[in-house]
Formats: C-alpha cells, structure tokens, sequence
C-alpha cells in the first residue's frame, strides 16, 4: 500500500494509491463514521495500521470508492513528510560508493543531518544557488520512522518503521569538500527532494534487495541494490537510535550507491540548470526534480 499527500483542485489531502487512483483516506474514514487525522504527519504519529484501511475498503462499494478518489493523473503529488523533527542521512554506506572515492569501509555508520526546510515534492525544481558550482545527485531508500523509541535492538527495527519512501541527497560538492564537513553543503533550500509516495513497510518487499536508479535527462547514472548496503535499514536504526531517539515522522536516508556526478570518468559531469533528475527505488517509484537557477 502507498500512501501520498497531494492537491487536487487547489484542495490539499492525503491518501492511499491504488491502481492509478488516489483514495482520499480522510473522506473513507469520514463516511465509515471514524474521525480523520488532520494531516498524513498525524496519522503516522496515531498508530495507524495498514489493516484498518484495508478493512475500510473492503467494506466500501466500489461505486462509492469512486465517488471519493480521483485519477493521480488529475491530482499533484506533494512531499509526504513536510515536517518531520529531523533528517538524518548516512554517508558511505554501500560498498560501491566507498570504493569510487577511495574511502574505507566505515565501522560504524557515518551520519550528518538535514534540516527540514531543504524538502521538496515530486516534480518541484530543485534550485541551484549562483555560487554554488558542482551540484550532484544521491539517490536514496529513506526510512519513515512510525513510533518513538530508543535503543532499539536489531530484531525490533521492523516495529519502528512505518515505511519507505525515495529520497534524492542533493550536495554542493563544492562547499561540501571546502569545508571539510558536510552540513552547509547539504542543507541548502529544496535539497531534499523526497516522494513520490510511503510504501508501508509490510508492502515494501525485501529492503535489502531492492533496486536503485538515477537518470539525469534520461541517462542512467546510478544503478545498484540496497543489497550492497554496509549498513541495512535494521542495523541503522538500532545505531541511531543508540544516539538519539527516534520519533514519529523522522526521516532516514540511508546513503548512496556508486555512480555521484563527482567521481565521474574522465570527468564530473554535475547538475545544470534544465537538467531534469529522476531518482527510482524498486517499490516505491519515480522522484522527479528539474534544476533551476536561482533568480539574481
């Protein structure tokens, strides 16, 4: 199952996608006689489960399922998670990736942050600052944490995951590489595109085989598994949660393959203006950006 927010007709909602159909889950609920949550942040946050929605359309006609979706084609897909209390991202965490840059393998996972004012949605133009000049990619499977906690051990991880959604780790190399860190080279505005949809984790597959692509205009740039991981999805909850806790809505991007615009042979060919980015994850879809400059 996977859910979206998104706008139709000016009107803002959130809901389940089913076969090209957006389900409005706040008006399912509402004709079942439940009381919606507000917004797709509070559902996570309320404990929902996957089978209560399962259970509301199997009690719903589908005459009046109908009635209460629209064509995704009519609708416009929006960010899933708007605010979340915090993005943590891993850096070196798939084999490829550590070996193009000539890194070593880490012990444990390297993390940085990202704060919440760099998310954009589906098709939204991921803008390139003036000074900044080597702009890159990084596709990423992120986790949506589904309840609090901390400490967790690898075995439990599963609870605390509500789903899975794309993530596309936008980086000025550049600033990245001049400061010797990477906060201010990641944390710019709209530097964090992430969507199309949240694949409920029971729905996802295996997470530790699940395939990985970006194509810029078309070209394929990266493509691997979440199989290469060092880390997987488990054993970096279990490592985070050791630092911090873990809330509703947090996101966890969980690194890149080979394949970054900054490693290229001969050379690096980085993010220009009209360039159009598509990042996939297996299960989940298409995150689709295009690269504009920023107005002077």
């Amino acid at each position: 199952m996977r859910l979206v927010r998104y706008t139709y007709h000016s009107k803002e909602s959130y809901g389940i996608l089913r076969r090209e159909r957006i389900i409005d889950l706040p008006l399912l609920m509402k004709i079942k006689g439940k009381r919606a949550p507000k917004s797709l942040e509070d559902l996570i946050s309320s404990g929902w489960r996957i089978d209560e929605a399962e259970r509301l359309i199997e009690e719903t006609s589908e005459e009046k399922i109908m009635q209460i979706s629209v064509n995704r084609k009519e609708a416009t897909l929006k960010a899933p998670i708007l605010y979340p209390s915090k993005i943590i991202c891993l850096g070196l965490n798939y084999r490829g990736h550590v070996e193009e840059i000539g890194a070593k393998i880490p012990e444990e996972p390297i993390i940085f942050m990202k704060p919440r004012t760099s998310i954009i949605g589906p098709d939204e133009p991921i803008v390139k600052p003036i000074f900044v000049k080597k702009m890159d990619y990084e596709v990423e499977l992120a986790i949506v944490v589904g309840k609090k906690g901390k400490k967790i051990s690898v075995a439990e991880a599963d609870e605390y995951i509500f789903g899975y959604t794309a993530f596309n780790d936008i980086s000025a190399r550049d600033i990245q590489f001049k400061d010797g860190q990477w906060t201010r080279g990641k944390s710019f505005d709209t530097f964090a595109p992430i969507g199309p949809c949240i694949t409920m984790s029971s729905q996802i597959g295996d997470p530790m085989n699940l395939r990985l692509v970006t194509r810029v205009n078309g070209e394929v740039r990266q493509n691997s598994s979440t199989s290469n991981m060092i880390f997987n999805v488990y054993e970096i909850v279990y490592h985070l949660s050791r630092v911090m806790t873990l809330e509703p809505c947090d996101i966890i991007a969980t690194g890149t393959p080979e394949g970054i615009a900054a490693f290229m042979k001969p050379q690096p060919r980085f993010l220009q203006p009209g360039d159009v980015v598509e990042v996939e994850v297996e299960n989940i879809g298409v995150l689709r950006n295009i690269v504009i400059e920023e107005s002077r």
